[in-house]
């Protein structure tokens, strides 16, 4: 099968590239490296059925050649990281909706199948756990821009099934849970990975807010195989399902479990929200997914816990130093 991945050099993108080229797939990956990185990609470039285009998905005519020949698209180009979605709104907002636009469109003419990844963050500040993908949104104030990543991801939601409702084109919109592994990098805020670095650099572990706010951390090799599962799977289309773990760990908890797992002398210090991002930053307190969907049509199931996580990114770390 011949696929193509937005985003294909980002954390996630490059883990489905490896997990679909060894499935025997022809991957075509198309980047713009605006937030992903050529070093993720280096162990796959010397494979002849993989293929990296630089270029940005908005650009119609390279967008409509890689799609030409496609026979499913795998749109995970999107703004990440909440630094970055704080410090840059307008890059998000036009990221995401004119991204997954353009996307929808090149799908359309060829009759493409698309697996549209979305984020839990649809869900906003909404306190009704688990998260259920039917579940109302509750969002905050448009005057804070912390949620313009929310809204632009519901819009893309919202556009993809209106292309599945009135253009019958095939789409699976799969809403990812803090997905963390290998590759990613703390540098647009990912929790995970600035705590691991801070630890293994004996820096302080820098813990935004109180601490008490609680998530749900899945590998990135527990999350693939449900993507490519989602995607090739008939009756998941026109559909949303969440993607994630429901193992919930406060963010307090996680500093001291990355400080055990590293073997580090790394104190943990609170900084304010207001101080890490912005005056009124919002944030919620808990995130656990509802994955009673996904379970009963694909099987998923979460093999990994928070303890192999932290070490998978340390090893990936320290490796990547040598």
């Amino acid at each position: 099968m011949n696929v193509v991945i937005t985003g294909g050099a980002g954390f996630i993108g490059s883990h489905l590239a490896e997990a679909l080229l060894a499935g025997g797939d022809t991957v075509t990956a198309i980047d713009d490296l605006s937030t992903g990185s050529l070093k993720n990609l280096e162990h796959l470039r010397p494979n002849p059925n993989f293929d990296l285009v630089v270029e940005s998905i908005t650009n119609e005519g390279v967008l409509d050649h890689v799609v030409s020949s496609a026979d499913a698209i795998y749109h995970l180009a999107a703004a990440v990281g909440v630094r970055l979605i704080v410090e840059r709104p307008v890059r998000t907002i036009e990221t995401n909706i004119l991204g997954t636009d353009a996307v929808l469109k090149a799908a359309a003419r060829y009759g493409t199948r698309v697996f549209i990844a979305s984020s839990s963050e649809v869900y906003g500040k909404s306190e009704r756990m688990p998260f259920a993908e039917d579940a109302d949104m509750v969002l905050g104030p448009t005057t804070h821009s912390r949620w313009c990543y929310s809204c632009s991801k519901a819009i893309d939601e919202f556009l993809a099934l209106a292309y599945h409702r009135q253009r019958g084109l095939p789409v699976v919109i799969g809403r990812l849970f803090n997905t963390v592994g290998p590759r990613q990098t703390g540098q647009y805020g990912m929790v995970v990975p600035r705590f691991v670095e801070q630890a293994l650099a004996g820096e302080p572990i820098t813990v935004y807010g109180d601490g008490e706010q609680a998530r749900c951390f899945c590998h990135v090799r527990d999350v693939i195989p449900a993507v490519a599962a989602l995607t090739s799977e008939p009756k998941a289309e026109g559909g949303i399902f969440n993607i994630g773990s429901t193992d919930c760990i406060t963010i307090n908890a996680l500093a001291e479990r990355v400080k055990t797992v590293t073997a580090s002398r790394s104190e943990i210090v609170h900084i304010p929200y207001a101080q890490a991002y912005e005056a009124g930053f919002e944030d919620m307190r808990v995130r656990v997914p509802d994955i009673s969907r996904v379970t009963s049509l694909i099987g998923f199931r979460v093999t990994r816990d928070i303890g192999q996580i932290i070490q998978d990114v340390a090893r990936y770390f320290k490796s990547a130093k040598q």
